[in-house]
C-alpha cells in the first residue's frame, strides 16, 4: 500500500531540501537525533522519538529537487531497516515550496500507522518552516518504555530547545555549579559523553564547531547509540579501568545531561520542559549513584529544595544544587 501527503512550505526549495536531510534541521522537527549520509548508497539512522530508530540507505539524492530512501525501524521485525520505500520531493511554487512524500511497500496496517505519524510531523515541518521552531514535540514527551537509554533520549530531546536558545552572552554566566560558568558546564558535559562513550566500546567525535545545541546533539548521539548495544545485565569498564555494573553506567547518561542541561538554563535563564514521569525515572537512577558521587567530590551536600519546587529542581537539589533564584 502507498501513502502520500503534501505540505506547503513558505522557503525556497533549497532550504525546503535543508530542513529534511540536514541533521541540525532535522532536530528541530522530526528527530531527536540524526546521522545522514547523503548519497546514493549512502546510510541515514534517525532517532525519531526516544527509543525509537528509522533507519536505511539513500537510493537516490538530486540535491535541492528529490531523495528517495529505504524506510524502516531497528529492531521491528514486520518493518526493518529499508523494507519499504519513501520519496520525498521538492518543488518551487509561488508562495514557496511544494513538499511531497510518497511511502510505498507498506501492508495496511503499517500504511494507517505511518499515515499518522506522517501527518504528526509534516505538520511539524510546516510549522517550523513557517515559524523557525515547531517546539517541543508531544511525542517524546513521556516515552512509552523507560530505560537508562531511551531516558537519555528523552531528556536530549527536552534540553535541545534550551541549548538552541543560547547565544555567545550566556557563555560567562555563572552556573549554580560553584566556579563553573556556562562554558565550564559545556566543556565538562564534553568530557563526560566522550567518557561515556568510551565505557561503552566507543569513540565520541567532538564536532569542534557549530552551535552548542549541535555539539552537545551529536556527541550525545554518539555515546546513546553506543549503550544501545550494551547489555546492562553485564559489566562495563568503569573510571580506573575497574569493572563496574552496566546499569549503572547507562544510568550516568541521562543524569549527566538532565542535572547539566539544568545547569546551564539556569545560568543563562532558561527553562527546561521535561515531564515529571522523565524526571522521576532519572531521580530513581541517581538514588543509587549520587551519594557514592558525594563521597568522591562529585556532588556537593544535599540541599533542601522550596516547598513549590518543580521534580527538576528537587533532583538538582539532591544533587546538591540551588537554584539561581535562591
Amino acid at each position: 500500500m502507498t501513502y502520500t501527503k503534501t505540505a506547503r512550505l513558505p522557503v525556497s526549495p533549497d532550504e525546503a531540501f535543508a530542513l529534511i536531510t540536514q541533521p541540525e534541521r532535522l532536530r528541530r522537527w522530526q528527530t531527536v537525533s540524526a546521522v545522514v549520509d547523503l548519497r546514493a548508497g549512502g546510510e541515514y539512522r534517525w532517532t525519531v522519538t526516544p527509543g525509537h530508530v528509522a533507519a536505511g540507505t539513500f537510493r537516490e539524492v538530486e540535491p535541492g529537487r528529490r531523495i528517495v530512501f529505504g524506510w524502516g525501524w531497528e529492531g521491528n521485525d514486520d518493518l526493518k531497516p529499508d523494507a519499504s520505500t519513501v520519496t520525498v520531493t521538492v518543488e518551487p511554487v509561488e508562495e514557496g515550496s511544494l513538499v511531497t512524500l510518497t511511502h510505498e511497500g507498506l501492508s495496511d496496517e503499517q500504511a494507517a500507522m505511518h499515515a499518522e505519524g506522517w501527518q504528526h510531523y509534516l505538520e511539524r515541518l510546516e510549522r517550523v518552516a513557517t515559524t523557525g521552531d515547531a517546539g517541543p514535540d508531544e511525542w517524546a514527551w513521556t516515552p512509552e518504555r523507560l530505560d537508562p537509554v531511551v531516558a537519555a533520549d528523552a531528556v536530549l530531546a527536552a534540553i535541545q530547545p534550551m541549548l538552541r536558545s543560547l547565544t555567545a552572552e550566556d557563555r560567562p554566566k555563572q552556573t549554580p555549579c560553584r566556579d563553573f560558568t556556562c562554558h565550564d558546564v559545556a566543556e565538562h558535559l564534553f568530557e563526560s559523553l566522550t567518557q561515556l562513550g568510551a565505557m561503552a566500546g566507543t569513540t565520541v567525535a567532538n564536532p569542534e564547531e557549530g552551535s552548542l545545541e549541535n555539539r552537545i546533539s551529536v556527541m550525545a548521539a554518539q555515546a546513546i547509540d553506543a549503550w544501545r548495544a550494551v547489555d546492562l545485565d553485564g559489566t562495563v569498564p568503569g573510571p580506573g579501568g575497574r569493572e563496574m555494573p552496566a546499569s549503572v553506567g547507562a544510568s550516568l547518561l541521562p543524569l549527566e545531561l538532565l542535572l547539566h542541561g539544568w545547569d546551564i538554563a539556569q545560568g543563562a535563564g532558561r527553562e527546561i520542559r521535561v515531564s515529571d514521569e522523565v524526571v522521576g525515572y532519572v531521580r530513581t537512577l541517581a538514588d543509587p549513584v549520587v551519594p557514592g558521587g558525594r563521597a568522591r567530590g562529585s556532588f556537593a551536600d544535599e540541599v533542601t529544595p522550596a516547598a513549590d519546587a518543580t521534580p527538576l529542581d528537587r533532583l538538582a537539589a539532591f544533587a546538591g544544587r540551588s537554584p539561581i533564584s535562591a
